[in-house]
């Protein structure tokens, strides 16, 4: 039954990567698709990618973290640094000769001068992108590190994962950061020399997104059927057990906390020039929860339930923000509370329970079986 529900994920994955890279770029191209829809869409699959980074540490190794909206935020701001430095004489205040040195427009609207120090290395696309990675893998890292060297686990983790990410909220929100207080960056024109208007750009964009979830996925997808992806999900099951196995389990979990984290990061990267804006308020805690929401209705522990249930959930939002905003919160409430009591594998494990049905097989064949770790003892 395994390798059907496996060949049944294949599938799904197989069908998304022809839609996503193929078909919609094209619609697009023959006018069929506007440039806000390709955008809107290629914003989901930002928050998809965010998804699968909540699913490869809450799925496979049982840690539920609250903070990921931060790292995904980090990597916006990281991108939004050379997008807005990219703006230069077509920012207001330079246009109206009020901004001799090109600063980025809310820098002269508080009165700043001069480029902070470390602004400047920001011009290089090369630095932004490197720094995407670097800055929330840095702080993953050593936050990972002294959690996970304190053994702290369960509740408690999430509750660390959250405050660290109000934490940061509150710090960006501050003007004397220079990283635009409460309104954060937008307006942006450029992206290596192309108009962030043009449609050819926004299909490259949504097309750049579509390949890093497919490869995201599929590099997930790898890791967890590894050894390291059977110790991971031994961790999940019980660590305990691990750790009498001779498993260094901290270190298991502060890989898989980094790597999630670049993950999330990369999403926010390519967030920032399809949304047109990064501001703090992405980094607060409910963005992290809605991610939550996002795993356990598409699937949590199967990497493509995630992306499922965030293209599904964003798509609602968007629908119901429009036509019933007062509703929306109820909306989202309770098709959580429905997921979670009559499809607690998520969305993606309809087919599995159809064929099941057709067949007329109990259900409890499809729960995952649990994963025992072995010691080797030499003789």
């Amino acid at each position: 039954m395994r390798s059907k529900i496996n060949i049944i994920e294949l599938v799904v994955v197989a069908v998304l990567a022809v839609m996503l890279v193929i078909v919609i770029p094209v619609v697009h191209a023959s006018g069929l698709l506007s440039d806000y829809y390709i955008a809107l869409w290629g914003k989901y699959l930002c928050y998809a990618v965010l998804a699968i980074s909540v699913d490869l540490l809450w799925g496979y190794t049982g840690l539920l973290s609250l903070g990921q909206a931060l790292f995904f935020s980090l990597g916006g701001y990281m991108l939004g640094m050379y997008l807005m430095l990219m703006i230069g004489k077509l920012g207001a205040y330079a246009q109206a000769g009020n901004n001799p040195n090109l600063l980025p427009d809310f820098m002269v609207f508080l009165g700043h001068t001069f480029l902070p120090w470390f602004w400047r290395p920001f011009y290089s696309f090369g630095f932004a992108a490197l720094m995407v990675f670097l800055l929330p893998g840095l702080l993953s890292c050593i936050f990972g590190y002294l959690a996970f060297r304190s053994r702290i686990k369960g509740v408690y983790f999430s509750i660390l994962t959250q405050a660290l990410t109000y934490a940061g909220a509150l710090m960006f929100f501050r003007n004397d950061m220079t990283m635009g207080g409460n309104n954060g960056f937008t307006d942006f024109k450029f992206l290596l020399g192309c108009d962030l208007r043009s449609p050819a750009t926004k299909r490259g964009l949504f097309i750049a997104t579509s390949i890093l979830i497919l490869t995201v996925y599929l590099g997930c997808r790898w890791l967890t059927r590894t050894k390291f992806g059977l110790v991971q999900r031994a961790v999940r099951d019980s660590e305990v057990r691990v750790l009498f196995s001779g498993y260094a389990a901290a270190s298991y979990k502060l890989f898989v906390f980094v790597v999630a984290a670049i993950i999330a990061s990369l999403g926010g990267a390519l967030y920032v020039p399809q949304a047109g804006i990064i501001n703090p308020s992405e980094m607060w805690p409910d963005k992290s929860l809605e991610a939550v929401v996002w795993v356990a209705v598409g699937g949590r522990g199967t990497l493509v339930g995630p992306v499922i249930g965030a293209v599904i959930v964003n798509w609602l939002k968007s629908w119901a923000t429009r036509m019933c905003p007062d509703w929306w919160l109820i909306i989202l409430g309770g098709l959580f509370i429905l997921v979670v009591l009559f499809l607690p594998r998520g969305i993606i494990s309809i087919p599995g329970i159809v064929i099941k049905w057709w067949k007329r097989a109990p259900l409890d064949d499809l729960a995952p079986a649990p994963v025992a770790v072995k010691s080797e003892v030499k003789a």
